[in-house]
């Protein structure tokens, strides 16, 4: 089942085109992965699907509705949730209170908010941050309050962008740990990620953007392989990882 879908998106600033005829789609359990350099246009691909830009052609669905015009709160409600790569927490409020904000989207009041927020903290591990204030949180601890964000929205579709970034060796295992975890419970996942080792095992396809055209699709394994994608992106003294 297509959960998302992606026609002839293009998304023009002035002159220059940042994402031009993009078409994809996300099905209905899949982790797809969108790589490519600086600059390709996968943040604003990003923006463009949850609402904060619209495309300048093009249509975006979300379970065969269109959501092209939408607002980001309308977006979110139909299922469709975001990390940003920047993690900007509400500094002067707990952790618990800044997931609350993300579950008020399904809940109905204040105590359903923080049932549904203890429950998130304890996925993400973070339950012993409950009270503590966002801005004294580490940075895998605020890459993770970021997931916890968007996860207590309850959504179908999960949107990160760079959660790995910044991140150690270690700190990345167990944040791809966390994100199969996630996805076991039948949630769709949408990643934008520069570790290309963590996303190419993560992933079960992978967008390659250049300039904001799609230049590949397809499995990890025929990504590693396609010269193209090499010659953009990867490098030549790039070694395909074992999954």
């Amino acid at each position: 089942m297509i959960l998302l879908e992606l026609d002839g998106v293009t998304k023009k600033f002035g002159g220059l085109t940042a994402v031009n005829k993009l078409t994809t789609t996300v099905q209905k359990g899949e982790i797809l992965g969108i790589i490519g350099p600086n600059g390709a246009g996968k943040t604003t691909v990003f923006n463009l699907i949850s609402g904060f830009l619209k495309p300048s052609e093009g249509s975006i669905r979300f379970k065969g509705e269109d959501i092209t015009r939408l607002e980001p709160n309308q977006i979110c409600r139909f299922g469709v949730s975001r990390t940003f790569q920047i993690a900007k927490p509400f500094g002067n409020i707990t952790t618990l209170e800044n997931v609350m904000i993300g579950a008020f989207n399904r809940a109905k009041d204040v105590g359903e908010g923080a049932r549904i927020a203890d429950r998130v903290l304890e996925r993400t591990l973070l339950s012993s941050k409950r009270n503590a204030l966002a801005k004294n949180l580490s940075v895998p601890e605020r890459k993770r309050l970021e997931l916890a964000k968007a996860l207590a929205t309850a959504p179908e579709i999960l949107m990160l962008d760079e959660p790995m970034g910044g991140l150690t060796p270690t700190e990345i295992d167990k944040m791809t740990e966390l994100l199969l975890d996630v996805h076991k419970e039948g949630i769709a996942i949408l990643i934008i990620e520069h570790v290309l080792q963590a996303v190419m095992n993560l992933s079960h396809r992978i967008v390659v953007l250049n300039y904001g055209v799609k230049i590949a699709e397809g499995e990890p394994t025929e990504i590693g392989k396609n010269s193209g994608v090499i010659e953009a992106y990867l490098g030549e003294e790039y070694v395909f990882p074992s999954r």
